[in-house]
């Protein structure tokens, strides 16, 4: 049997799973995607997987959207887990902020533990099929699982975003070469440095689309070097102090 005949035979029979085990109201951009798909995902539940996945930006701004309609919980601020006790915060500031993953915070199952939404059936965010309850089976959107991959990888979604910037450099406007790396625009140490206090669905926009841009690597390893300058010259400043005494002002080296 040939790849050819063994897709075409495999297509067939997912075609038909898919068929059978869909319901009477189904996301008509989801069922046209998987039915175009080289293979064809089998049941609903993966078809709306598929979707997001290949739609990476659209799903960026349905999880950033729908945090903004859960808002910061109230008492939350960004923290991190320095010590690793494991309390739903991140060690890092290089991964997002998520309040609804802190079991201090969390809705419990029916709500996605990322935006805090309830989660209906196959993972999609709005209730079609008028249950009105959510799937208490279910802890994440399919879509903010895509977005939540893209914030914590984005290189892996660099043809989207070269698409996006129509295969020119963000920074020197040149045509992008296929060792073109993604950047955030603004620098994540930066974020947590000096936006911190920002509301919560608002500093997601910094692992976001609207955050990342690519650019050529000779270009990146520059924004790099004046990067990596500039957080060590606000170290070797934060180490002096200056007070003020009877004398005037002095200046102290801490630590």
């Amino acid at each position: 049997m040939t790849t050819s005949q063994w897709r075409t035979l495999r297509n067939g029979q997912a075609r038909a799973r898919l068929e059978r085990a869909l319901p009477p109201i189904f996301p008509a951009p989801v069922l046209r995607h998987a039915l175009s798909r080289p293979l064809i995902p089998p049941t609903p539940r993966l078809a709306v997987e598929s979707y997001w996945r290949n739609h990476i930006l659209r799903a960026d701004r349905l999880a950033r959207a729908l945090a903004a309609r859960s808002g910061t919980p109230e008492g939350w601020t960004w923290q991190l887990d320095r010590n690793g006790s494991g309390e739903g915060r991140a060690g890092s500031f290089r991964t997002p902020p998520a309040p609804y993953r802190d079991p201090a915070f969390a809705r419990g199952r029916g709500a996605c533990c990322i935006c805090g939404q309830p989660v209906y059936r196959f993972g999609w965010h709005r209730d079609l099929w008028g249950g009105g309850a959510p799937n208490a089976r279910a802890g994440w959107h399919a879509a903010c699982v895509a977005a939540w991959k893209f914030w914590l990888a984005p290189h892996a979604q660099v043809r989207a975003l070269k698409l996006r910037q129509r295969h020119r450099c963000a920074t020197s406007g040149k045509r992008l070469l296929r060792t073109a790396e993604v950047d955030h625009a603004l620098p994540l140490y930066q974020v947590w440095r000096e936006h911190r206090t920002r509301p919560w669905p608002e500093l997601l926009a910094y692992w976001g689309a609207p955050n990342l841009q690519v650019v050529n690597r000779a270009v990146h390893v520059l924004k790099c070097r004046d990067e990596a300058a500039e957080r060590s010259q606000t170290l070797r400043l934060s180490r002096f102090r200056v007070i003020e005494d009877e004398s005037g002002f002095s200046v102290i080296e801490e630590g």
